[in-house]
């Protein structure tokens, strides 16, 4: 009995771990910009309480780390985290950063993520345009991605 449990447990972290391969979140909006521009697609903003937020792990389980939205994030978004823990810490310009951008697309709950397109000026300056946001749904990556869909082709 033992070993198909240890087996079952093995098998669910491969899984897991198979599961965030490739997916890259970025830390630092500079880069994330610069990339997005690049490739020509969306800014995906996910504001986050990764240590304490309930919501924001079970938005994560249930369709962030699901093969589905693996696979649209990679041909459709750049990811950004933009992290509010209270175990973990952080250096001051991502604090910086992470409070100044919930300020500016006025976030007041967790999880909450924007879509954001971003152009540079002739000056080199960033603008982002908003696109839409949205939250936790239930229903699982299919609607949460049908959601997502609809903000980002407009």
């Amino acid at each position: 009995m033992k070993k198909i449990i240890l087996i079952a447990f093995v098998t669910l972290l491969s899984f897991s771990a198979q599961a965030q391969e490739g997916l890259t979140w970025h830390t630092d909006m500079s880069k994330a910009t610069d990339i997005s521009i690049k490739e020509n697609k969306p800014l995906f903003m996910f504001f986050t309480g990764s240590d304490w937020c309930g919501w924001c792990i079970r938005l994560q389980k249930e369709v962030f780390n699901t093969p589905e939205f693996i696979k649209w994030a990679k041909e459709s978004v750049v990811l950004v985290e933009l992290d509010f823990p209270r175990k973990s810490d952080q250096t001051d310009a991502v604090k910086t950063q992470n409070a100044q951008l919930q300020q500016q697309l006025q976030v007041r709950g967790y999880p909450t993520v924007w879509f954001v397109g971003a152009t540079k000026t002739a000056d080199a300056k960033i603008n982002l345009n908003a696109l839409g946001s949205t939250g936790y749904a239930a229903g699982g990556p299919e609607k949460w991605l049908a959601s997502a869909n609809q903000i980002i082709k407009k």
